[in-house]
């Protein structure tokens, strides 16, 4: 609860087109001393506000959130302004992290996503929502769009519908489409259903909503144990399903986990692994064209799209890649170290490696190369026996042996206590 001795920070929703406040603000407007705002809400500020000072947000948070800390500390009135609900996807949860929750109140207002689900009738409970607003990282979406059917999205002006469309398309994504809500409670309001290749080169308004609607289920469901014969894949070059849920299960994916799939493949260890890291990002690495277009493939016909697939040699397609919290290698050790080197590296401290070999040779190297930095690691050897049908009867078809070596890598060596 807030402390109204402590001179709180008041953050004032304005309704989307209208921008007007809500009800029983208009004191502490008329009060306000020092207002902050972005450029179009400072220009329309009620006409109660007269501040001493306007502090318009166009930069960098950090030093206005800093300076708003100041003027509240000196026991100046300080008033924000704010799109709808500040506390949804808005600039209320920075306020509330930087100056702590006594010593912020908002005052809500409709949001857009509230509006636009009233303006197309759509029960928006259902709705996921990812923000772009500020951001260029699409991972949030393709996530979301593998696990809803509906999503909405907050965009910028260089993150508008036209850059989503581009984005999925170059994905592949296929079975969707966009729904755009511009200029929501204004005199020029539209809603515009189009295909992604439509949206792809039309201009927008700046003040825009997007829908991104699934027009039809993958083909085949995202989740663990997907048969192995579900799968695009070449020479039996698929590492199969129950050394697969054996790797996933070891290599321990956690919601936010950066995954590495090294000589992925057809990609089932990544595909797979997306179900779990559905807040992290996943990366297909494969070096053979044709086998990464397969993963592809898979991807789209399974609806990850939350992986992506890289296609080329290893350690050099690896660099420009984000430092992983779990790497798995089903291929591409080669007769060299270089790739898992690099690997052991850049993952992160206290990060899990997981190695299938079905060569000793491999074997040795892997377990030679962890002896030597020291890490805690152990193998297991895996064989598994599938039906096989027979002269009328069942019989139990032995699938090659195969090693699961994991590891973890030291976690980073912690400050002496003072």
């Amino acid at each position: 609860m807030f402390d109204k001795s402590k001179n709180p920070v008041h953050v004032v929703g304005l309704r989307p087109g209208a921008l007007t406040p809500p009800p029983g603000v208009e004191d502490i407007l008329s009060r306000a001393q020092v207002l902050v705002a972005g450029r179009r809400l400072l220009d329309a500020a009620p006409r109660c506000c007269r501040p001493e000072r306007a502090i318009p947000i166009t930069g960098p948070l950090a030093p206005i959130l800093d300076d708003i800390a100041r003027e509240r500390a000196a026991g100046r009135a300080v008033v924000v302004l704010a799109d709808g609900d500040p506390l949804f996807f808005g600039l209320g949860k920075r306020l509330i992290e930087a100056l702590g929750a006594r010593f912020v109140v908002v005052h809500p207002n409709l949001c857009t996503l509230q509006m636009a689900a009233a303006r197309v009738g759509l029960p928006w409970h259902d709705v996921r929502v990812v923000s772009l607003h500020g951001r260029s990282d699409f991972t949030p979406l393709f996530a979301s769009l593998a696990r809803f059917e509906r999503i909405a999205v907050f965009t910028d002006p260089e993150h508008g519908p036209a850059v989503i469309a581009q984005a999925l398309l170059e994905r592949g994504v296929v079975d969707a489409q966009l729904l755009v809500l511009e200029n929501l409670g204004t005199a020029g309001e539209t809603v515009r259903r189009l295909r992604l290749e439509e949206a792809w080169d039309l201009p927008f308004s700046d003040l825009n909503l997007v829908l991104v609607e699934r027009t039809a289920p993958p083909e085949i469901p995202l989740m663990l144990g997907i048969p192995d014969h579900y799968y695009f894949h070449e020479k039996n070059l698929i590492t199969k399903l129950a050394v697969r849920a054996t790797g996933l299960a070891m290599l321990g994916v956690m919601p936010d986990s950066v995954v590495w799939d090294l000589g992925a493949g057809c990609g089932s260890v990544a595909i797979e692994a997306s179900h779990l890291a559905h807040e992290g990002r996943v990366f297909a690495v494969e070096r053979e064209p044709r086998r990464a277009a397969m993963i592809r493939e898979n991807v789209r016909r399974i609806g990850a799209w939350l992986v992506e697939t890289v296609q080329g040699e290893m350690p050099e397609s690896l660099v420009e890649l984000p430092d992983p919290d779990r790497v798995f290698f089903g291929g591409g050790l080669g007769q060299d170290t270089r790739a898992l080197a690099h690997a052991c590296r850049r993952l992160k401290p206290g990060g899990r490696l997981v190695v299938h070999a079905i060569l000793l040779d491999t074997l040795m190297r892997v377990k030679d190369y962890l002896h030597t930095h020291n890490w805690n690691f152990g193998i297991t050897q895996l064989q598994a026996s599938t039906a096989d049908r027979l002269a009328g009867d069942m019989r139990l078809r032995a699938q090659n042996p195969v090693f699961v070596i994991w590891a973890d890598k030291p976690a980073a060596p912690q400050p002496p206590l003072p």
